[in-house]
């Protein structure tokens, strides 16, 4: 990356009696860096130069720097990540949140009641037998088959999340065949007479490995929600296990607590 900041300009913005009202420093050092993420093209989860090196190409100091960064982050151009460095932020959606815990409401249904555009790009789409930790969980024997089915979530083709369901095949076989590019998990079960009644689900927050930074476009290491849940049918079986990994930046789950 480049930043031509010339000596002239740095004079003229700093020598006594510089025309009044001329942009501060940092002001002109946050346009080179927003005009150079423009012109290069630079994708979300792009990392900059380190800071020592910005300092010397726009030759201005830390401080300076620091306050033309804090600047873009304001403006949702760029983020940080502790120890790691800078990086060109992802745009996020205009719907912010998801009430929860008030009801099992899938991602489809919330996106909707939200006036946003859900899609999937489906990474796998298989059979697969149940481990012994799965079984457990879905109270099945150990090697009984599963639907597997992971997604990456988008809302007006942003990337939200990553999905990663199992769900118990016979109490759907048809499922199998379903395109779950724009279908809803939720609605397809009850079309097929399963009716997804209650979750029991934890929510905790890690950071992002390479695998899922380059599936939702975000930074190595950037901070992730993760909710983890198994869900029962009306009957009160288990019917599937999912793990939903949000981008921490994209998505927040809201709850409303009071007293009895």
């Amino acid at each position: 990356m480049v930043f031509p900041m010339t000596d002239d300009a740095t004079t003229a913005a700093t020598a006594p009696g510089a025309a009044q009202g001329a942009d501060p420093l940092w002001s002109r050092a946050a346009d080179r860096i927003r005009e150079e993420i423009a012109c290069r093209g630079l994708s979300a989860g792009s990392k900059l130069p380190p800071e020592r090196e910005l300092c010397t190409r726009l030759d201005i100091s830390r401080v300076t720097l620091r306050r033309a960064l804090a600047h873009l982050v304001e403006q949702d151009l760029v983020t940080s990540s502790h120890g790691r460095g800078w990086f060109v932020a992802a745009p996020a959606p205009p719907a912010p949140a998801r009430e929860w815990p008030k009801d099992l409401e899938s991602f489809t249904a919330t996106a909707r009641r939200k006036h946003m555009r859900p899609s999937s790009d489906v990474l796998r789409h298989d059979t697969v037998t149940a481990s012994l930790d799965d079984a457990d969980r879905l109270d099945v024997p150990a090697g009984t088959p599963l639907i597997r089915l992971e997604r990456v979530r988008l809302l007006n083709d942003v990337r939200i999340a990553l999905d990663r369901t199992l769900l118990v095949a016979d109490l759907a076989p048809e499922l199998a065949r379903t395109d779950f590019r724009d279908a809803s998990l939720f609605e397809e079960l009850r079309r097929w007479g399963v009716e997804p009644e209650r979750a029991e689900a934890t929510i905790e927050a890690r950071s992002a490995d390479a695998v899922l930074a380059g599936h939702l476009g975000i930074a190595e290491g950037a901070p992730v929600l993760v909710l983890d849940q198994t869900v029962y049918a009306r009957d009160q079986r288990p019917l599937l296990l999912s793990t939903v990994e949000y981008s921490g930046d994209r998505y927040r789950l809201r709850t409303t607590l009071q007293t009895d």
